[in-house]
């Protein structure tokens, strides 16, 4: 019976050890609630964590996150989307109750497309209207763009009976009419189709299918705007760190790509501190290699320094914002981002959602050269679709450009440089300066 017991309390032990400790705490901070976790360390815990809480659309204004040695402990100041603190009682309940299960997931009832490929003015147009001629149903689509590139994950149901797709021929058919369309004309290579069953979640599939494809390294297609992230890389050889730096527009989900970018290169951060001005984002990240070790080339800091400026870019709104709520029906996706591409309206980024058989899209509209559309266009499009049923939203307050430029980005990111040295140091790590 002895031995029994202590079994139990063994894997009591365990458990405890290896489940994650959430802890909410809504009075220390008077602007923000801050979520405390804390647990043995595993690889993926930090995007399990951030992830928890970009998914239920809260705003992270601030982290601090140290995971040295083999225990995890985490510090996120968040706030709902409206600068608020958390106050609703189940979204408390749900973060505090999380144990960070598997991202993996399989889609419900619905064949999942993957897409890449060169993007161009009507693509998206050209994509909906192939899957509606062949009786494709879409459900949910999410679509980036960035330097020339587009991935897309779409997932469909047949038509007629609602069912996923699964017989191989018409799949075989479906990859094919897809595959032609990508490439164009000079996009032989590159272009690429696929069905998934399952997969990684879904913006962090996007993530490794733009990476995938290299689109990081490839020229930009707009031009260098103001507000362009910058990454700067060096190594602490004292400490055997790699110290990485990000400063760019504030924004949703922004930590979320920046820590899934540096997880899927298989970094693992040991210690970042994230804060936010007004409008503005700085990050200052410690990482190693999976094998423990820092950036050991030129090469290969330059890669990550155009991987980390990829991660930010890719979702970040260029355009404007345009929502469509109306009845789900058989070709709407083809008739609106037709109807699009006749006005010469590109399309930067989309996120394509049904419920219920009301079709909830939202889509980032520039001019074919990636300009401010002209609201006259814009207002054409509108009443062509359906002034109800088409709207203008504003950008988020974050996105809206400042009138005065920022001052003193660089003494911001020195002070946050401090910060981190200074809570290193409280732990026995002394910082020298490095090169």
């Amino acid at each position: 019976m002895e031995w029994h017991a202590c079994l139990d309390e063994y894997e009591k032990l365990v458990i405890r050890m290896t489940t994650p400790r959430v802890v909410i705490d809504n009075a220390v901070c008077p602007t923000a609630t801050l979520v405390k976790v804390d647990s043995a360390r595993r690889d993926g815990i930090l995007l399990d964590a951030v992830q928890v809480l970009t998914d239920l659309n809260l705003s992270i204004k601030k982290a601090y996150i140290s995971s040295d040695g083999q225990w995890f402990m985490d510090v996120f100041h968040v706030t709902d989307l409206n600068g608020n603190k958390l106050t609703d009682e189940s979204v408390i309940s749900y973060i505090e109750q999380t144990s960070f299960p598997d991202r993996s997931h399989e889609f419900d009832g619905s064949t999942a497309l993957e897409l890449t490929g060169t993007d161009r003015v009507g693509l998206l147009s050209e994509v909906f209207a192939v899957l509606a001629d062949l009786q494709c149903d879409v459900v949910d689509a999410k679509v980036w763009t960035h330097n020339g590139r587009i991935a897309s994950l779409i997932s469909v149901k047949d038509c007629n009976s609602g069912s996923p797709i699964n017989d191989s021929q018409q799949i075989d058919r479906i990859e094919s009419r897809l595959r032609n369309i990508l490439r164009g004309d000079n996009d032989i290579h590159s272009a690429k189709t696929s069905v998934s069953l399952a997969i990684t979640h879904t913006e962090r599939r996007l993530h490794q299918m733009m990476f995938a494809d290299r689109d990081y390294g490839r020229k930009p297609v707009l031009q260098c705007r103001e507000d362009s992230p910058v990454v700067t890389v060096q190594n602490w050889a004292e400490r055997g760190y790699s110290v990485m730096n990000v400063q760019c527009k504030d924004r949703a989900k922004l930590l979320f790509d920046v820590v899934c970018t540096l997880t899927d290169m298989q970094y693992v951060v040991f210690h970042a501190t994230i804060n936010t001005a007004e409008d503005k984002a700085y990050m200052e990240f410690y990482v190693r290699h999976t094998d423990g070790t820092p950036i050991s080339s030129e090469a290969e800091r330059q890669r990550v320094v155009q991987c980390l400026r990829a991660a930010v870019e890719r979702r970040a709104s260029h355009g404007v914002r345009l929502e469509l709520c109306t009845s789900d029906r058989q070709g709407l996706l083809a008739n609106v981002t037709r109807t699009f591409r006749e006005n010469g309206l590109n399309v930067t980024r989309a996120e394509i959602s049904t419920t219920n058989d009301i079709a909830r899209n939202v889509f980032y509209v520039t001019d074919a050269i990636g300009n401010v559309a002209d609201p006259k266009i814009i207002e054409t499009v509108r009443e062509k679709i359906g002034l109800g049923e088409l709207k203008v939203k504003e950008l988020p307050l974050i996105y809206h450009e400042r009138e005065e430029k920022a001052v003193g980005v660089g003494g911001a990111v020195y002070s946050l440089g401090s910060l981190v040295r200074k809570n290193l140091y409280n732990l026995g790590l002394l910082i020298k300066s490095y090169s």
